[in-house]
């Protein structure tokens, strides 16, 4: 059986690379609404415009449980299909109700011209910012604190749901701008150096960029009358999405590395200042691929992971323990996959295979094998070619973790990128 499963993986991963998924020269991944927000390791809406298009019909009700800034939810708007995502961000959640919510242009152009007229209304002298959590301290100056604490409390004054998380959104992208982060660095860390950004001008046009894109959004659904679509995004765990069992006609998703992004690091700046977190350790121990999870089980169901983290073990045992939890993670979302799709439903993912420790991760073939194992059958294998500067491709050799063009460690990563496509059988 598991020399049968092994032989069906080898057989189907032998693919040359498909030219017709590399999208190098197509339109940019910011149009519409996906521009909204910063988004690390962003899941490009040409993947799943393509995937809609070829392995949905309308009636199907699409799943993302990775939605992440919810590309594959306005996707599915855009294409009529009604969608719905999960995510154990709260941050990715406000980014992502943003986007999927088109606004009448009107009507946010009224907001906007009253938000800014309000602005005006800030005054120096008084202390907006009194109560703010000590990691706000940290990474923000006392001006731009107190700015930016202003800017909040207004947007806090809007009471329609759809305008106040357009606004919140706003903000949340200027934040890093505004503070003293490293601009382009790969780990949170102070730049003694920056220029920091005024959170009034940098508000100003980051309402101005947004507005233009979801003018386009708006008119694009209104055209093709999607507007009524329906399209919702849970704060909820990949491995207990909570979406009605048997109810999905595909799921379109990209998991995370197994040497993910913290997420959770990444995103604490807006974290701490909408109060979704009091302390960050915790937080990021909920997280899929994390370097933070407690658990060490050794042992996986698939034997292709299996083999990968015995390989590890001899270098690293805490590596390898944190591989396997990561494995025995993606295994429960595969089973949460199987139980809320329908029969001869489809999974469509994008994943990207690594390198640590001079291991070779192969995080696909290992999935495809869990698939197979909960009854799944492999459809296809898509191997596209990544266009640089699409994502980050520096790693550290040792660690795994994003690092620097001049770092000594340095190592290129996921040139290339896997699709599975797999049918859930009767």
């Amino acid at each position: 059986m598991q020399s049968n499963i092994l032989s069906i993986i080898n057989d189907k991963f032998n693919v040359p690379v498909n030219n017709d998924w590399s999208f190098a020269g197509s339109r940019s991944i910011d149009n519409l609404t996906h521009g909204y927000h910063r988004y690390p390791a962003k899941f490009i809406p040409q993947i799943v415009k393509k995937l809609i298009e070829t392995y949905t019909v309308p009636a199907d009700k699409i799943a993302d449980v990775f939605a992440g800034c919810g590309t594959t939810l306005v996707e599915s708007k855009v294409h009529g299909r009604n969608s719905v995502g999960v995510d154990i961000n709260p941050v990715a959640q406000l980014i992502t109700q943003a986007k999927i919510h088109a606004l009448q242009p009107e009507l946010l152009a009224e907001r906007i011209t009253n938000f800014k007229a309000e602005m005006t209304g800030y005054d120096s002298e008084i202390v907006y910012a009194a109560a703010q959590h000590a990691r706000i301290d940290y990474w923000f100056r006392e001006k731009e604190k107190n700015e930016i604490a202003f800017l909040y409390g207004l947007i806090n004054n809007i009471e329609e749901e759809g305008f106040k998380n357009f606004f919140l959104c706003a903000l949340s992208n200027i934040l890093k701008n505004c503070s003293r982060w490293l601009q382009r660095g790969t780990k949170p860390q102070i730049d003694p150096e920056k220029v920091i950004a005024d959170p009034f001008k940098a508000m100003e046009l980051q309402l101005r960029k947004m507005y233009k894109k979801n003018t386009d959004f708006y008119t694009q659904l209104e055209k093709d009358n999607n507007l009524g679509v329906e399209c919702d995004i849970r704060l909820a765990d990949a491995r207990q999405t909570k979406i009605r069992a048997n109810s999905i006609g595909a799921i379109i998703t990209s998991p995370p590395y197994v040497t993910s992004y913290e997420y959770a690091d990444i995103h604490q700046l807006t974290a701490y200042w909408y109060d979704y977190i009091t302390d960050i350790s915790t937080f990021r121990k909920n997280f899929i691929g994390t370097f933070y999870s407690n658990n060490r089980d050794m042992v996986t169901k698939s034997t292709i992971a299996q083999d990968i983290v015995n390989e590890l073990n001899k270098i690293d045992t805490r590596l390898a323990g944190e591989v396997a939890n990561y494995f025995n993670n993606m295994y429960e979302v595969a089973a949460e996959m199987k139980r809320i799709l329908k029969p001869s439903g489809v999974t469509c993912l994008v994943v990207g295979n690594t390198t640590m420790k001079d291991v070779r991760i192969k995080s696909a073939e290992a999935f495809a094998e869990m698939l197979i194992l909960l009854n799944f059958e492999i459809v296809e294998i898509i191997k596209r070619e990544i266009p640089h500067k699409i994502n980050p491709t520096i790693r550290d050799k040792n660690s795994g973790k994003f690092t620097k063009l001049t770092s000594e460690n340095k190592k290129l990563i996921y040139p290339e990128e896997l699709i599975i496509i797999a049918r859930k059988c009767q």
